[in-house]
């Protein structure tokens, strides 16, 4: 039996050892819940007003935000618009630029090929006949003055011969 009371005692003492740490533990598990209590307090205290005022802002902002939000969009498409009616501004201005640079290039093709023209027909109109009539003249001016220093000589006068000019005429 002595086997017996030393079981029971054993027994007694696991038992009592394990009362003890039940109650250790609700000791602990007291002062946790009652920190817990005091944060959850805390929380409300604190925490929830301010969440209730970011919610008042949000509340009082969201239609300003509305209005932002709409006028932004409004002005994007005016904006959208106006670079449209900009683009086929610039575009309908480039193409009345190269138009007015491919007339001007024609013109200005007939007009290099009426002066060539003009100076052809001026050519042969006006500076081949001039210099006919020049060539002419030079020889009338030659013959004249050879014929004019010949009876010079004759009569026993000597005059200086005047160097003829070579293309007086020439344009």
């Amino acid at each position: 039996m002595e086997n017996l009371t030393i079981f029971i005692a054993l027994t007694a003492v696991a038992i009592l050892l394990q009362a003890g740490i039940l109650v250790a533990m609700y000791v602990a598990m007291r002062k946790s819940s009652q920190r817990l209590e005091a944060l959850a307090t805390e929380v409300r205290n604190k925490v929830l007003p301010a969440i209730e005022q970011a919610q008042s802002i949000a509340t009082e902002i969201r239609p300003r935000l509305e209005v932002i939000a709409e006028n932004v969009e409004q002005t994007t498409t005016q904006l959208r618009t106006q670079l449209q009616r900009i683009d086929a501004a610039v575009s309908d201005a480039v193409d009345r630029g190269r138009l007015q640079i491919i007339r001007a290039d024609e013109l200005l093709s007939r007009t290099f090929d009426r002066v060539e023209h003009t100076s052809e027909v001026v050519q042969k109109t006006v500076v081949s006949p001039v210099r006919h009539i020049s060539g002419i003249m030079q020889g009338i001016t030659v013959g004249l003055e050879f014929l004019l220093n010949r009876r010079a000589r004759t009569n026993g006068s000597r005059r200086e011969r005047r160097p003829v000019p070579q293309d007086e005429m020439f344009i």
